[in-house]
């Protein structure tokens, strides 16, 4: 079915600002856009709403049996696997017909259940509304919490006394974390700048006073501070962190008033993140190779000369993290993209892997705050089989399911094949592709595919279950992910590869893939679309002006298209500290590695694939006018009559709506646009 493209696609006013650097000049006509409180901006954010509401419209009827289909997959009413705190099991649940969760506990010797955080009343009368951090003190007498009924995630902090169901008067602004000390009075949180949104404030409250107190102030832009209470619940840290440095100071949990010790100097290029255990502090710590390696750290004296390896830096093995238990320990490691873990026995130093038997899989570590067990929480789930929570008892090395995500309906995963391929990239390099299907999509020739890309922050693009998907797999569209340089999807190195001058990877892998897909006979361009949110956003934003003609649809969410412009902005949130992601637009090399793949600077006088572009007012990590911008350019400047539609979510931020009903409307019509745009209307 068509899109109604009858009434005239909004044109944005042209106002000229000249930009100039290392001896260019730019003009940039939508500059503009940034002024959130002109009225002429929120007009023409509206304008491009209505026009795509419009052109939308016929949609209505598929978008809507989308959505009752994906509805009818979900187990409305449903509880997670309590997890144990002290005396306490925590839990959430949501009941059918409410859009937030209820945050719940009882009594782990057995007794009723009490509501702690009931978040539809708490959302009640607002467009948005998320809870953040949840860390009851470790008496389980209170609860600090914080909110965001914006979508700018401007957290608040709250505290709740959990005997008399009553909030305290502490209100504090702009929190990025939160530990308590032992005494369950003394509260630690650090707070952000009002203007970068940089976490660079350290506070010590204790609860009845008016006033708090500042104890550390980060100055360095790069660096980002956090607080947090280390499992054994016998020492707090505070995390100094840029994206290639790290720094922390350490603090008995039991001496809330005392003195802050350094634990390691910052280093350039070394990163490390530390947990305890007995009178040894431990180390994950990427000195001696980019894999990093596990080091023993006196507490007595943390000099580096005292350091004890204890896993050393292995050129085939990353080491992504660790847990310190009282009598065991887990490594979070990953070999050959795929991730699994290690338990080591502290008593007898006995090490052994937990088998995952899966081509193409994602593992994680659940929730494991308690200190004195055997019992370690971890899922698995692929693009085909949904999340499943197990409990492996470390001792007996017994596996037992906790919970597997329900799906309602016939879903059956033997119908579907998830498996793993390469492909080489210009330069030789295999770039991994993780892919999911009916067995029946290649039956009648080259299927309908929806490719997924990152490749930023060296974060893994690893796969994951989404019940939403089998819409689209049962309608014979493939659904591939894209393992591209510059995430963590095969380690450090894998970053490295895709970041700073050699960024242009990210974009040349992705076109690489997709071109792989279509030669292998998997898809056809006119069948190809690829999707992107935030520096995903960039990849297919990128990719689509560099090579247009091998995609039919683009699906490009709160994405970071302005680069060049958004990075000679240092009071723009996140700017500063990702100059060692991107580069520092003022040194003229660097400025020159962004000008060649930045979207919005490079749209050209060519024909685009049809385009469907979100964004977020209240988004405070990608600013809307990015969004905003890009699409103006695009309208002027493109020759085909493809769709373009911009959907800005004028009462949210970086996440979308928050309401999971909310989520799932605005993910039928994602799917409406995107199996209309394939060819695909059934």
């Amino acid at each position: 079915m068509p899109l109604d493209l009858s009434l005239p696609a909004p044109l944005a006013p042209e106002r000229p600002k000249t930009l100039s650097r290392h001896g260019e000049r730019r003009s940039d006509p939508y500059y503009w856009l940034r002024e959130r409180d002109d009225p002429a901006t929120l007009a023409y954010l509206q304008a491009e709403n209505d026009y795509a509401n419009a052109a939308l419209a016929p949609l209505a009827p598929l978008a809507e049996s989308l959505y009752h289909e994906m509805l009818g997959r979900i187990e409305e009413t449903d509880q997670s696997v309590p997890w144990r705190l002290g005396a306490w099991l925590y839990y959430s649940r949501t009941e059918a017909g409410r859009q937030y969760p209820l945050l719940c506990r009882r009594p782990a010797a057995g007794g009723a259940e009490t509501v702690l955080l009931d978040l539809n009343a708490m959302a009640r009368g607002k467009a948005f509304f998320s809870v953040e951090h949840f860390e009851p003190s470790p008496d389980g007498r209170l609860l600090a919490f914080s909110i965001d009924s914006r979508g700018d995630r401007r957290y608040q902090l709250r505290v709740k006394d959990l005997d008399s169901g009553k909030l305290l008067p502490l209100r504090r602004n702009r929190i990025t974390s939160v530990a308590w000390a032992l005494d369950n009075r003394t509260l630690f949180f650090t707070s952000e700048d009002p203007t970068t949104k940089r976490s660079d404030q350290l506070w010590r409250h204790r609860l009845g006073d008016e006033t708090d107190c500042l104890l550390r102030q980060e100055t360095d832009e790069r660096f980002e501070l956090e607080v947090h209470l280390s499992r054994s619940q016998r020492y707090l840290f505070v995390d100094s962190n840029s994206l290639t440095s790290s720094e922390t100071r350490f603090l008995p949990a039991d001496r809330p008033n005392g003195r802050w010790r350094l634990l390691a100097r910052r280093r350039a290029e070394v990163e490390y993140e530390v947990d305890h255990h007995g009178e040894h502090f431990y180390l994950r710590i990427n000195d001696q190779g980019r894999n990093f390696r596990l080091v023993a750290v006196p507490i007595a004296n943390p000099a580096r000369e005292h350091w004890q390896e204890v896993v050393p830096h292995r050129p085939d093995v990353v080491l992504e993290g660790f847990d310190c238990f009282r009598d065991y320990r887990v490594l979070y490691e990953r070999e050959a993209g795929l991730p699994h873990f290690t338990i080591t026995e502290l008593a007898s130093g006995d090490s052994h892997r937990i088998e995952i038997e899966l081509e193409s899989y994602s593992a994680y570590g659940d929730v494991n705050p308690e200190w004195n067990t055997r019992q370690f929480r971890f899922g698995i789930e692929s693009l085909t089989r949904p999340d499943t929570l197990y409990e492996y008892d470390m001792a007996s090395r017994e596996r037992q399911v906790l919970k597997t995500r329900p799906v309602k309906g016939d879903f059956d995963p033997s119908r579907y094949v998830c498996r793993r391929m390469e492909v080489r990239a210009a330069d030789g390099t295999a770039i991994p592709v993780s892919l999911a299907y009916r067995h029946d999509a290649l039956a009648h020739g080259p299927a309908p595919l929806w490719l997924d890309g990152y490749g930023a922050y060296g974060i893994a693009n690893d796969v994951y279950f989404a019940s939403t998907r089998l819409s689209l797999l049962d309608r014979g569209v493939i659904y591939a992910v894209a393992h591209i340089r510059g995430g963590g999807d095969l380690g450090p190195s894998w970053h490295d590869a895709g970041k700073m001058a050699a960024k242009i990877n990210s974009f040349t892998d992705f076109i690489a893939v997709a071109q792989a897909l279509v030669d292998s006979g998997h898809t056809a361009p006119d069948r190809l679309l690829i999707e992107g949110g935030s520096a995903g956003g960039l990849l297919v934003a990128g990719v689509g002006n560099m090579r247009p003609d091998l995609f039919a649809v683009v699906l490009c969410e709160v994405p970071f298209v302005d680069v060049l412009t958004t990075m000679q902005d240092p009071l723009l949130p996140l700017t500063v500290g990702e100059y060692e992601e991107w580069g520092n637009p003022r040194l003229a090399e660097q400025y020159g590695w962004m000008r060649a793949y930045s979207p919005y600077d490079n749209i050209k006088a060519q024909d685009y694939p049809a385009m469907l572009v979100r964004a977020g007012l209240h988004d405070s990590q990608v600013m809307y006018w990015e969004a905003a911008k890009y699409v103006a350019r695009l309208r002027r400047l493109k020759t085909d009559q493809q769709p373009l539609l911009l959907l800005t979510e004028m009462e949210a931020g970086h996440g979308g709506r928050s309401g999971r009903y909310d989520r799932l409307h605005d993910t039928a019509l994602d799917y409406a646009f995107a199996l209309t745009q394939l060819g695909v209307e059934r």
